[in-house]
This record gives structure tokens, C-alpha cells and sequence, in this order.
């Protein structure tokens, strides 16, 4: 009969839930990775969210509080650009946070007649591709806007977008659009919308 400490199965030195350091460090690596992926998902979810009219984020009072809360998720020296035949034209390239903030400024900072009532902004086919502390990601997004005077139109577009941790945050570093499609909507194909969002007000 053998004991179970001169049992030939066993080692003393060895357990079955012994992981060696490089077992460790690949496991961190993934997750770090998985937690990346994530973090800029939600980074740049939240810049469409921001996009959207009536703009979902409750108790921002007025565009400029909008246009803030975008550039909150841009690093300093980002970079955003329309490309491609019809976008070139339409948005050129803001180089750096503060041209950056004059594009928005130009977009929501004048009013528009016929005044934008409905914008909302649909993300599909994610790619996102992290190496270290640098990422890229590219997206097709579709948005359908409703102007005052009736008019109404959806829109498609490709993004191909970059990131950089920045003191342990990721933020955007370059947002490229190029167009895909533009294509009026019947007059009425939206019959009931707010004029304001309450979705994230605190009950």
C-alpha cells in the first residue's frame, strides 16, 4: 500500500493550479486588451450620443455645453477630417484640439434655418484593432436628420478613427469620415419625435 506522500502521482513541489509567469503575463495581456476594446467602444458611442438631436444627455443647457463634452474625449493634438470626393470638400481638416472645437463651433454655434429637429446616429460593423497603448478602430454609420421646413435626408457614413492612452485614458486622436451614401427620406416618414430628451434625467 503506498502512502500519500511517497504517492508516485503527487509532487511536493508541483500543484495543479501552479500557473508559470508566462501563462500570467499573457492573461494580463488579453484582458488589458479586452478592457481597451472596451473603454473605446465606449469612447466612441459616447462622442455619436453627443452628436445626437435632441441630444440625449440631460441638463446640458445649449450647444456649447454639447460642443464641451465632446471635446472631453479628444486629445490635444487630434486630428478630424472629412476625406473622399464628397466629404473632402464639405469638412476639410481641423488640425488639433482648439480647430477642432471651431468645427464644432461652425456646425452647432450658428443658427440654422431650416433649424435641425432630428439626428441620430447608428454604429455597425466595429472593428477595433489595439496595440499597446495606440488603437484604431473603424465603423459605417447611418443617421437620418429631419429639418424644420420638412425636409429630410439619410446619411452613411465610413469612419477609420484612432485612439492614444493619455494618463491612463483613452482618447480620440484622429476622427476620419468618409462618405458612403446620402439619400432623401419621404416628407413624413417621421410622424411623432420630442423636442427634447428626457431618457437620462435623474427620477
Amino acid at each position: 500500500m503506498t502512502s500519500p506522500a511517497t504517492n508516485p502521482t503527487t509532487s511536493p513541489t508541483t500543484s495543479p493550479t501552479t500557473v508559470d509567469a508566462t501563462t500570467i503575463a499573457g492573461l494580463v495581456e488579453r484582458i488589458e486588451k479586452l478592457e481597451a476594446e472596451s473603454e473605446i467602444r465606449r469612447l466612441q458611442t459616447r462622442y455619436m450620443f453627443l452628436c445626437d438631436t435632441p441630444i440625449p444627455e440631460y441638463g446640458v443647457r445649449n450647444d456649447g455645453d454639447r460642443i464641451d463634452l465632446i471635446m472631453d474625449l479628444y486629445a490635444e493634438d487630434a486630428v478630424w477630417e472629412g476625406v473622399g470626393e464628397y466629404y473632402d470638400g464639405q469638412f476639410g481638416r481641423a488640425e488639433g484640439a482648439a480647430a477642432i472645437r471651431e468645427h464644432f463651433d461652425r456646425f452647432w454655434g450658428q443658427k440654422q434655418d431650416p433649424a435641425l429637429l432630428l439626428n441620430a446616429h447608428y454604429l455597425t460593423s466595429e472593428q477595433i484593432h489595439v496595440d499597446g497603448d495606440e488603437a484604431t478602430g473603424q465603423w459605417i454609420h447611418i443617421q437620418p436628420w429631419l429639418f424644420s421646413d420638412g425636409k429630410s435626408l439619410l446619411r452613411s457614413s465610413r469612419l477609420n478613427n484612432a485612439f492614444r492612452k493619455v494618463d491612463g485614458a483613452w482618447k480620440i486622436t484622429r476622427t476620419r469620415t468618409e462618405n458612403v451614401f446620402v439619400a432623401p427620406l419621404t416628407a413624413g416618414w417621421a410622424s411623432d419625435y420630442p423636442s427634447a430628451s428626457v431618457l437620462m434625467r435623474a427620477t
